[in-house]
């Protein structure tokens, strides 16, 4: 029968057959590590010392445009608050030493979820510029703006 597989093919085979649950096990621990970072994101702003801060100046920010002078005040006002933000939240730059070369690609990704839901709160919010501005701020490579910019598909479709 021609469609019966020989030896070596079903070594062959198998051994794919074990790549692919690799592979599967690999993926099914991001995508744990990504569910975990979603219940988790942002937590520290709901309480002490943060709220104080964020309930001050979120309507603030919402109101101007990201990265405008005005925003940049806001920002430098608001700079105790952040200073602690940042401190206990990876997906943020600012949290590590050596900025976005010390991330991870989960914190990268909860980076570009949470710039993403940020445009949201803006009325001129836009995830392009977005990654254009921040890649000046965060010295950001070519190569992972590229990245980060192929990726923007992906939330085509959410809406606040």
């Amino acid at each position: 029968m021609a469609d019966e597989l020989n030896n070596a093919e079903k070594i062959t085979n198998l051994e794919t057959m074990k790549h692919i649950d690799n592979i599967k096990k690999c993926l099914n621990k991001v995508a744990v590590e990504l569910l975990k970072r979603g219940e988790d994101h942002d937590r520290t702003k709901l309480e002490s010392p943060e709220v104080e801060g964020f309930t001050e100046y979120t309507s603030k920010l919402h109101d101007c445009s990201y990265g405008s002078p005005e925003y940049k005040e806001f920002l430098k006002q608001l700079k105790p608050t952040l200073e602690h933000h940042y401190s206990r939240n990876r997906h943020h730059p600012e949290h590590f030493k050596k900025g976005v070369s010390d991330m991870t690609i989960i914190d990268l990704i909860e980076m570009l979820c949470d710039w993403k839901a940020s445009t949201m709160r803006h009325h001129d919010g836009n995830l392009k510029k977005s990654i254009e501005m921040n890649k000046e701020r965060f010295e950001i490579s070519q190569q992972l703006n590229d990245i980060l910019e192929n990726s923007i598909y992906l939330f085509d479709e959410i809406r606040e």
